[in-house]
């Protein structure tokens, strides 16, 4: 695709974050959607340009689609003074001479006619097709139509602007907007890409038909709730069926928020019954479905991770409901609702509610949402995630667009990286990497200025004609190592790793020596390096095909990175990994390492992979020629359709380096399982020798929890031996938690601790209560029958004295009492309970809280009973204190 010219296609596209963000327009309007589909066309590398982009566009609308000209309008860019760019007037005439009306021409500034994606890029003045739904009745009713934008300036870190090297088309209209100028609506929502979906929300609401009213006119926000919810249901099933779920940060986070407006405006304004918004996932698969099979494929995940979510957010609505009306109640009329509650209701806070829903509800309620204090506390919370967030990986050296440019126009040649490839196996089962002899092209300093020489120990880029060394790509780490001069091997420039930048393979060094552009250099990978990501990536295919095995042939990838420590591997699941599941998969890459397949990798063309049975791709573009990596069956097998074996062993479209058997990979462990979001789980592993010590750390953990079993059986008559006992417990399920060992095997250990943990609790209990039993019985003989017992035991806890106060008061009901247990150096526990027939003003926390004050201690309780610690070298005189107190009081 990189050499394609002049393209015209359709896209799905999402606008609900960043600088063109459509989600909180969606229903307030009739025209704006989260989820639309983009047609385009485009040029790239000055292919055509303004002139035939417009001639085009002028065409298809009017002629192809027969669009009255009298309907429509166009703006252009007007200039700007301040980024000191002239007004587009080419645009401008360009319309004129095809017969555009100067009536009907509108020039705008850079809000409107300057098109950016983000704060650096490409980007440049774009002239609009807009359409009048007025019809030349009364005054323009104007939507914008098609979008075309020429790429002419980058928009550099530092917000100048710099002229591209070529310039480029890129130009958008949506279909939806398009539908409804065809089908002569004035909304989008009334064409047949909504209205079957507005009618199944009639139907299955209690609300009345959608009328198509919007501001003041819509009176109840129904018809806004009508738009709300089927536009953002097409949104979350395009996404979905494309493996974005509803998580807790980026993406993920905003189709969360997008699904809780839906699930607010169905149940809150539309009355819909718990369920709803699944049920009309099937509606969305009737219209989209034919054009995106996936949505027929995924139709049913779709709808359950729907109606998961919305029945856990009704919760969470009918809390924060109930939290917004009370707050309100305490308003006064010119109040602003605080900050601190919106914060609490929010995404970020306990309930779950995008800010903007939270904004919405008080907005229909004619009540302002505190903005400055809200903003106040999003900061603060940046503040503290930027604090407590993992040191960001350096970023390493980069082209930019006037680099790559400019290198183009020099005729400089692609790095040819095919050395990379060049390793054999020796009859003594180790690796032999070819070195590879090369010429320097081009150097760049630090901050990316093109320089003839280098040197001084500076960090640097070398831009080479060929490399042995592996960019990072394809979820494989880069190579490093190091190069030097022909002539002269004793000076080493270390590379600390090789990135893509269009087509050319960057290397980052530092240069100890000077060096210039046109040496001839020796390049030396790491090979320790290089081996261990050879291994891991083979492993990560095995693991690949191993889930599949174990999981189902629909099972899907998602994603996965590798360096020479350990894999990542993401995988679309419909639920957590059993234990036992996680164990088969484990043991089907282990066949599969003893049994040491060959591994065989051939380039083939593209359009032949299609042949392979099983063949299973992630959706991202390929070269053609296409890297086929098998393993145990040879490429030419595997691409005859008739041959089966293909889909027992693993077969992938790989352009990463891979060992050449599996029998290297010695063993496979997954050491780690957490699901990312809905539907997404990620897996962690290790191989090698690493795999073996987790398996030997597994091991030895199991026996620790088998022999805590043992003790737990046989029973303990003393509570501290008991407390012991589960404080053991306690810091081998920490053990268990973190070390490095099989998951299945963590999570089996993980719940046999928790039902051990839970025994001994029991059993510390009934030790608790058998000791107190007879601690009471002790101090009642002590103490004469009275209103009152103060008195000091020996316990092992504050639990056993409370225990023993309980214990007393439940056989003496009249009595009042307060206990004190001296501990170590000094420190003193409290534990009391007031009679059920004391006056009202003789609470137990105040009676704990006095004495423990005596101690420079803290209490908490209740009126009834309450427990207190403190630090003492005079028990007798606190003794008194809680005497006096109490005789005081009663």
């Amino acid at each position: 695709m990189a050499g394609f010219q002049r393209v015209a296609n359709s896209q799905k596209c999402v606008r609900a974050g960043g600088r063109h963000n459509d989600l909180e327009d969606v229903g307030r309007d009739l025209s704006h959607h989260t989820f639309f589909e983009m047609l385009g066309n485009w040029a790239f590398r000055g292919e055509y340009f303004k002139e035939e982009a417009c001639s085009m566009a002028w065409e298809l609308l009017t002629q192809v689609y027969g669009i009255p000209e009298d309907r429509l309008w166009v703006s252009y860019f007007g200039g700007d003074s301040k980024m000191r760019l002239a007004p587009d007037l080419e645009s401008r005439d360009i319309w004129l001479s095809l017969g555009v009306p100067a009536s009907h021409m509108l020039s705008f500034g850079p809000q409107e006619n300057f098109w950016e994606m983000g704060d650096a890029g490409p980007c440049g003045p774009c002239t609009e097709i807009h359409y009048d739904l007025a019809g030349g009745v009364g005054a323009p009713q104007l939507v914008e139509l098609w979008n075309l934008v020429f790429m002419q300036y980058n928009r550099e870190a530092d917000g100048s602007l710099q002229a591209l090297p070529q310039q480029h088309v890129d130009t958008g209209m949506g279909l939806e907007r398009l539908v409804a100028v065809l089908q002569g609506r004035r909304s989008t929502y009334d064409t047949d890409l909504f209205s079957p979906l507005l009618d199944a929300i009639h139907q299955g609401s209690r609300a009345p038909p959608y009328l198509g009213r919007v501001g003041t006119a819509d009176e109840k926000h129904r018809d806004t709730a009508y738009r709300v919810v089927a536009d953002h249901v097409r949104t979350l099933s395009v996404c979905i069926a494309d493996g974005i779920y509803p998580g807790m940060s980026g993406a993920p986070l905003v189709l969360r928020q997008i699904l809780r407006r839906a699930v607010r405006f169905s149940a809150e304004v539309l009355q819909a019954p718990p369920g709803f918004l699944g049920s009309l996932v099937s509606v969305v698969v009737d219209i989209l479905g034919d054009t995106y099979p996936e949505l027929q494929k995924n139709s049913a995940q779709i709808a359950n991770l729907v109606s998961e979510d919305e029945a856990a957010f009704l919760a969470s609505l009918q809390r924060g409901r109930r939290i917004i009306d009370r707050t309100l109640k305490n308003l006064g009329p010119s109040d602003v609702f605080p900050a601190e509650v919106a914060w609490s209701l929010s995404m970020s806070g306990n309930l779950g509610f995008p800010l903007d829903l939270v904004e919405l509800m008080l907005e229909e309620k004619g009540v302002r949402l505190d903005s400055a204090g809200l903003e106040r506390l999003a900061q603060k919370e940046a503040q503290q995630q930027a604090q407590q967030a993992e040191p960001v990986q350096e970023q390493g050296l980069q082209l930019d667009v006037h680099a790559l440019g400019d290198l183009q126009r020099r005729g400089v040649p692609l790095t040819d990286d095919s050395p990379k490839y060049s390793y054999s196996l020796r009859p003594s089962g180790g690796y032999e990497f070819g070195d590879c002899e090369a010429q320097v092209l081009q150097l760049y300093t630090e901050n990316g200025a093109a320089v003839s020489s280098i040197g001084g120990g500076q960090r640097c880029g070398l831009l080479l004609d060929k490399t042995n060394f592996y960019a990072e790509q394809g979820g494989q780490s880069s190579d490093r190592g190091y190069l030097v001069r022909v002539g002269q091997q004793e000076v080493l420039f270390p590379v600390a790793r090789a990135q893509v930048c269009g087509g050319y393979i960057l290397h980052e060094a530092v240069a100890p020596e000077c060096l210039q552009v046109g040496d001839q250099v020796q390049l030396h990978v790491d090979k320790a390096w290089r081996l261990g990501c050879m291994e891991k990536h083979t492993a990560t295919h095995l693991l690949n095909w191993a889930l599949r095995q174990t999981l189902g042939p629909g099972t899907e990838q998602r994603g996965s990175h590798l360096n020479p420590e350990r894999l990542r591997f993401d995988v679309a699941t419909q639920a957590p990994l059993t234990p036992q599941q996680l164990q088969a998969v484990e043991g089907t890459v282990q066949e599969a390492v003893k049994q040491d397949k060959p591994v065989y990798m051939d380039e083939v063309a593209l359009a032949l992979t299609t042949l392979i049975p099983g063949l299973r791709s992630l959706d991202e573009v390929y070269p053609d020629p296409v890297r086929v990596v098998s393993v145990g069956v040879p490429v030419a097998h595997a691409l005859d359709p008739t041959f089966k074996a293909a889909l027992q062993t693993s077969v992938e479209l790989c352009c990463g380096t891979h060992l050449l058997r599996t029998g290297a990979i010695r063993d496979l462990v997954i050491i780690g399982e957490h699901q990312l979001a809905k539907g997404i789980t990620r897996l962690l592993a290790v191989t090698g020798e690493q795999a073996q010590q987790a398996r030997e750390v597994g091991q030895s953990l199991a026996q620790e929890v088998k022999a805590a079993t043992e003790r737990l059986s046989q029973g303990s008559q003393d509570v501290v031996e008991a407390q012991h006992l589960s404080k053991d417990m306690g810091r081998l399920t920490d053990a268990v938690d973190n070390a490095m060992m099989p998951q299945w095997q963590r999570r089996e250990l993980q719940s046999t601790l928790k039902l051990l943990q839970r025994r001994a609790k029991t059993a510390i209990r009934k030790l608790e209560k058998r000791q107190a039993t007879k601690k009471a019985e002790e101090l009642l003989e002590r103490h004469a029958k009275g209103p009152l017992i103060v008195d000091t035991i020996p316990t092992e806890s504050l639990s056993v004295l409370v225990k023993v106060v309980r214990q007393l008061c439940e056989q003496a009901p009249s009595t009042s009492v307060l206990l004190l247990s001296p501990r170590p150096l000094g420190k003193v526990l409290c534990a009391c309970q007031v009679a059920q027939d004391a006056t009202p003003t003789f609470t137990a926390e105040a009676w704990a809280l006095a004495v423990c004050s005596h101690m420079g201690g803290r209490a908490w309780g209740s009126g009834v009973v309450a427990q207190g610690t403190g630090s003492t070298a005079d028990l007798e005189a606190v003794l008194s204190t809680a005497q006096a107190y109490a005789l005081n009081q009663l």
